[in-house]
């Protein structure tokens, strides 16, 4: 097909993938234009869906606490819609015997045919209200439920969003999962349907007593009298049976969740190690306990089930000993003993409903404990209320005094003071558990100290705004998270609005350009999500590029070079040499090739800065650093002039990484 005066112009070409397929024998793998029809369709029918207006802040809103009553009251007038239309549905439900006992006693006893013309009219009437109310009441409660479950969701993702790393290391994922997917799904299927049904019901079985006792007094209340207390005991006995199941059942849920997605993020391990058969006995363990909390809530419901229908046979029997006397003796019509009749057995069918319902409910509401107790959790690392916007920095990082530990533990840092000046580089270097990574988070206000205080440009960390702080810097830490979609996404994912060039020049700064050209199709090539698909030099490019993209003032790298070889090492500290450049940078570094690019080197040693200077300073003072220094040196010129690394902080020339 070639172009010519502004339109396509069919040439000879030749055939097509299907074509091809179908002539060397193999199956269709086209697109049938019966189904790319079909899809456009779909298509223009669809609504038209605007981008999100997200409101979202570090400071979690002012909220009453997470219930059923706190999700229903900004939507009561539609609630009220909603109850109005289940009253009118259940008074249309239950006119049928009262019509029957009509119909009886006033049309075919006496035998007159217009009467009973009539009742019949009105109970097609009935069942029309019925039809209409009902559909209307599906619809409108279907709406608000899906309204609630959208905000729901909203909220605890941006809890998420909010909550400090602490959380997350402390929180399994799966767990975490299962808050927003099977808690969320058992608190719609509560508000959609459960708490109408329960609703409609209740209301039933209201105007159903009410209409027995109209009918007839004696034979009701002693009815009622029979059925209503024992039942009352039952339900009791089984609210507390079921609370404690259910709480159990939504609890062996999450961690069998958790044990799921461990098993899948460390596949590749598991598999190393041959550990599939002993890691499946081990779900089957979480599996099991699972299944004896499902079995126990099972056991009790139907306990409760069977014995809810027994009062109902003893009832049904009672009517029809007393009633049937009572016809006899001429002190009851036949009608009115046939509407009882009818109105019992629909008496038993909403308390039967109704256990299945608060089964429903009882799992709702261990849901939604579930999800109030999460909602409460305040994030460790806080917007103060006061907070201030954080304007364009200089970059000067200062630590005074700083102390801190995770989870009031043990002191990781103690009497930390540091003073890295804008513009200029600090290499934080020593043994594993030093307290190096832990310095680099302080600056980022990722964790908060437990004494002392953390400056940019002289300003507390903690009375800025954190959204206009982390703005200004850039993290790349020692394995960097790529993200399903492709890689252009991955590289804009700080700026999503930067255009084609910028993203080409951040590519071109940090040596990504012969690799994007050698994909298949450049940027939009996907990206699997980790990066699984892509080498760990290649990785660390991306992750440099997106970095330079976001433009930061400081720029925090997390021994972003530990897992490198050397080859890769070199790309990326060339690619490092270009992001560097006129920006405040904090390295934690394990390579002394790596440390030996920054102004300054400070020595973490226990917890406390041991040493700090420029390279030729620490290695003529003869401390720490000069160790480290020399069995780098003995290291190189043992193995050759190319094997330029040491791990910074492990006097054994073997060692590559702590």
């Amino acid at each position: 097909m070639s172009f010519m005066g502004g339109s396509y112009v069919a040439g000879p070409q030749g055939p097509s993938s299907s074509q091809a397929n179908a002539a060397a024998g193999l199956p269709f793998a086209g697109i049938p234009d019966e189904m790319i029809d079909r899809a456009a369709d779909i298509l223009d029918a669809e609504p038209d869906h605007p981008e999100p207006d997200v409101d979202f802040a570090h400071r979690p809103p002012a909220a009453a606490p997470l219930s059923l009553r706190t999700l229903l009251r900004p939507h009561w007038r539609r609630v009220l819609l909603v109850v109005a239309l289940v009253i009118v549905e259940a008074a249309a439900t239950q006119a049928g015997p009262l019509l029957t006992q009509i119909g009886i006693d006033d049309g075919v006893v006496p035998r007159r045919f217009g009467v009973l013309g009539i009742v019949v009219g009105v109970f097609f009437a009935t069942v029309a209200v019925h039809v209409v109310a009902g559909r209307f009441r599906t619809a409108l409660g279907g709406r608000l439920g899906e309204r609630l479950m959208y905000g729901l969701r909203v909220r605890v993702f941006s809890h998420f969003q909010r909550m400090s790393l602490s959380f997350y290391t402390s929180e399994k994922a799966g767990v975490l999962m299962s808050r927003m997917t099977s808690d969320v799904e058992m608190l719609t299927m509560l508000l959609q349907e459960g708490l109408v049904m329960m609703v409609v019901q209740g209301l039933t079985l209201a105007v159903i007593t009410g209409v027995l006792f109209y009918l007839h007094v004696p034979l009701a209340a002693l009815t009622v009298g029979v059925v209503v207390p024992v039942t009352l005991l039952m339900s009791l006995w089984f609210r507390r049976a079921s609370e404690s199941g259910y709480n159990r059942v939504r609890d062996r849920i999450a961690i069998v969740l958790a044990d799921l997605s461990e098993n899948l993020a460390g596949i590749r391990t598991i598999t190393a190690y041959n550990r599939r058969r002993r890691n499946i006995a081990q779900h089957q363990v979480v599996v099991t306990d699972h299944e004896d909390a499902n079995v126990y809530t099972s056991k009790v419901s139907s306990l409760y089930g069977s014995a809810a229908e027994g009062v109902g046979i003893i009832g049904q029997a009672v009517v029809l000993g007393v009633g049937g006397w009572l016809v006899i003796d001429g002190r009851l019509t036949l009608g009115a003993l046939t509407a009882f009749a009818l109105y019992l057995t629909a008496f038993f069918a909403p308390i039967g409903q109704l256990v299945v319902l608060y089964n429903a409910y009882q799992q709702g509401q261990s849901a939604t404990a579930k999800l109030r107790e999460l909602l409460a959790r305040e994030p460790d690392v806080s917007e103060a209320p006061e907070a201030v916007p954080l304007g364009p920095i200089e970059g000067r990082i200062t630590f005074e005094g700083v102390s801190f530990s995770y989870d009031g533990g043990e002191l990781v840092l103690r009497d930390v003071d540091l003073d890295i000046p804008a513009g200029g580089s600090l290499s934080i270097v020593g043994a594993t558990g030093a307290g190096k990574s832990t310095i680099a988070k302080l600056a980022v206000r990722f964790y908060d100290p437990d004494k002392g205080t953390v400056r940019i440009d002289g300003t507390d960390l903690r009375t800025v705004q954190l959204e206009s702080l982390r703005r200004q810097f850039g993290v790349v830490p020692q394995e960097p998270f790529l993200f399903n979609g492709t890689i252009g996404d991955n590289i804009r994912f700080a700026r999503p609005d930067a255009g084609d060039d910028e993203v080409a020049e951040a590519c071109r700064v940090v040596g990504l350009e012969a690799f994007v050209a050698s994909l298949p199709d450049g940027l939009d090539t996907p990206c699997h999500e980790r990066g699984a698909s892509l080498s760990a030099g290649e990785r660390q490019l991306l992750a440099l590029a997106r970095a330079f993209l976001a433009r930061p003032r400081v720029l925090i790298l997390d021994e972003a070079t530990s897992n490198l070889d050397l080859r890769s090492e070199a790309q990326v500290e060339r690619a490092l040499d270009a992001l560097l450049e006129g920006r405040t940078a904090v390295i934690v570094a394990h390579r002394l090739a790596t440390a030996m690019r920054a102004d300054r080197i400070a020595v973490v040693d226990n917890g406390r800065i041991a040493e700090i200077g420029s390279h030729d300073e620490l290695v003529a003072a003869g401390g720490l650093y000069a160790a480290m220094y020399a069995a780098w040196e003995a290291h190189a010129t043992g193995n050759g002039a190319g094997s330029a690394s040491v791990a910074a902080g492990d006097p054994d020339p073997q060692g590559a990484s702590l």
